[in-house]
């Protein structure tokens, strides 16, 4: 809670302008019932018209001093929250950024969407509640207590008693809430998970008639949702009917020992009409109290899960590390990586020169995609060092490092946006830059075919083919000219005579960017300077095709199997 207050700072002006607004509305209010007791005690009984005017008046005055110090107050309060919020949220979202990708794994997509929507909403809740309510119920509260001594004494004490009552009620409920809270938004991100993976895979989903599976999982989940908001709820739930209870018993002994003073003359009329009045200040201040408990303890959940995030530590950061004397311009030199199981990669060690093509081949979790991660360094090898330009990778601030990449990654996206947005990626590149681009990855002719440039993406570019999405992402990916290509996968949807001439126009016209090809077919890495071959993690093979076929196994097997499905032909 501490870092969320923190922001808090930056209003202190507005905040400190809506407390004052606010304490003067509320202490205003409270002096309501004291004037009304003054006129039926003292003022009606001369029977002047006149004081009783001006009492009227003056009694009118002091509400609308209450009404516009509340109103005011308020506003200053939603600005703040408002303004508070959109901070934070900003925040978090550039921290969401700048998370490593073990970080991201570790907290899960889903989970940092909900933090990002549900509990900033919920803190928003919080902060706008604190400084509206925070302020104005404690003060009616307390200062309805010590104003009724100013009646009378006695029937004060009679009230007093309830209030540490009052007070344990709403420790205790608040105490519990936030760990109540806390489990329910953990089950909404499980929601959010299974929502955003079933929009995903809705084709198979559909295809494989597992609609009701799917509907029955997601009822399960929902199920724990409403049980946990229930006991969420049933607990913050019990301060104000058991509050109200607690104040309703005092108030009863109050009208109670109150009618036997005023038989002694020892009270007067007026006197127990204001002690009702101030009863359903205290009692409204009391419903209020339960309110805020009840949005503390769901703000406060959620700031905690939002502070979790804000508080993980930078990683990947640039380190000093020793160069590369070898002359390669990436090199991988025993590089070993899991992702806390099994090893992903081990004993990896290769090199390849500027302007060379590297094609990495191997069956499924063979490591390959793991590999790139690490030669972008979205993850630091556990053992063993990568090289790239001569340096460490683990020497490059990040930004520099990631100029040197354009890249295609398996399952990458494309926006609901023109063409020319999505080549471009907000890099402010010229439409000669895109032009090129479009040409070389042998998107051109469909470009013209949907209207051009400026022609609309839908989400997830679902009006454009396997095929046409794959060559869009390569435009993107060669736009700015990086030094090297990351192709992950990127042209299993194209037809094989699209995919060479992709193949030639790049060792044609980037003569001097490294390519690094993944793929599965081998027809798209055979012409590679050097094929990588990889098999459970471990490093096979690495040669050129002609060699990769007299010495290595397993790159032998990959073209049997898919020479002999017929599946492929020499480009």
């Amino acid at each position: 809670m501490k870092l969320i207050f923190s922001y808090l700072s930056r209003s202190k002006g507005r905040m400190a302008a809506g407390m004052t607004f606010k304490v003067v509305g509320t202490v205003a209010e409270l002096f309501l019932p004291l004037i009304m007791a003054h006129m039926i005690d003292d003022v009606v009984p001369t029977r002047s018209v006149l004081a009783l005017s001006l009492w009227s008046v003056g009694m009118l005055l002091v509400a609308v001093v209450a009404w516009a110090g509340n109103v005011i107050a308020n506003r200053f309060a939603s600005k703040v929250a408002r303004d508070t919020t959109e901070r934070i949220r900003a925040d978090l979202f550039s921290k969401t950024l700048s998370l490593s990708a073990k970080q991201t794994d570790a907290e899960t997509v889903p989970s940092l969407v909900s933090r990002l929507s549900t509990d900033t909403y919920n803190v928003h809740n919080m902060l706008g509640m604190m400084q509206r309510m925070g302020i104005r119920a404690p003060i009616l509260l307390v200062g309805g207590v010590a104003l009724t001594f100013t009646v009378d004494p006695v029937l004060a004490l009679v009230l007093l008693v309830s209030v540490p009552f009052l007070a344990l009620v709403s420790v205790l409920v608040a105490k519990k809430g936030i760990g109540l809270y806390t489990r329910l938004q953990n089950s909404m991100d499980a929601m959010v998970r299974k929502v955003r993976d079933d929009h995903t895979g809705i084709r198979v989903i559909k295809a494989l008639s597992k609609s009701e599976y799917e509907s029955a999982a997601f009822s399960k989940i929902n199920g724990e949702i409403v049980a946990n908001e229930t006991r969420a709820s049933v607990t913050t739930g019990v301060s104000n009917p058991v509050m109200s209870a607690v104040l309703n018993i005092g108030m009863t002994a109050v009208i109670f020992i109150g009618a036997y003073r005023v038989a002694a003359g020892k009270v007067q009329g007026g006197d127990i009409l204001a002690f009702t009045s101030f009863f359903t200040v205290m009692l409204n201040a009391v419903i209020a109290i339960g309110r805020i408990f009840v949005e503390f303890s769901r703000g406060g959940a959620s700031a905690k899960r939002i502070e979790e995030v804000m508080r993980l530590p930078r990683e990947l950061l640039p380190e000093l590390c020793e160069g590369d004397g070898s002359g390669a311009f990436i090199r991988f030199e025993n590089v070993a990586f899991s992702y806390g199981g099994a090893p992903a990669l081990k004993n990896i060690d290769f090199s390849v020169k500027k302007g060379e093509t590297l094609g990495v081949i191997g069956g499924t979790g063979s490591g390959k995609s793991t590999l790139v991660g690490l030669l972008m360094r979205l993850y630091d090898p556990d053992a063993g060092a990568v090289y790239v330009g001569g340096r460490n990778v683990k020497s490059y601030p990040k930004e520099e490092l990631n100029r040197k990449f354009g890249a295609v990654f398996q399952n990458d996206f494309l926006m609901a946006a023109s063409v020319r947005g999505n080549i471009d990626f907000e890099r402010g590149l010229s439409d000669e830059q895109i032009a090129r681009a479009a040409e070389y990855a042998q998107a051109s002719g469909f470009i013209g075919e949907h209207g051009g440039m400026d022609a609309e993406l839908t989400a997830r570019g679902s009006n454009f083919s396997g095929g046409q999405k794959q060559r869009l992402l390569i435009a993107r990916a060669l736009a700015a000219s990086p030094e090297i290509l990351v192709l992950d996968d990127s042209s299993s949807a194209l037809d094989y005579k699209t995919d060479a001439r992709l193949r030639k126009t790049l060792f044609e016209n980037m003569p001097e960017t490294t390519v690094v090809l993944i793929a599965q077919r081998i027809s798209s890495v055979r012409f590679a300077d050097h094929i990588l071959v990889l098999d459970g993690g471990r490093m096979v093979g690495f040669g050129t095709d002609a060699e990769l076929m007299q010495r290595c196994e397993e790159y032998r097997r990959i073209y049997d199997s898919q020479h002999g499905e017929g599946g492929e032909e020499d480009a």
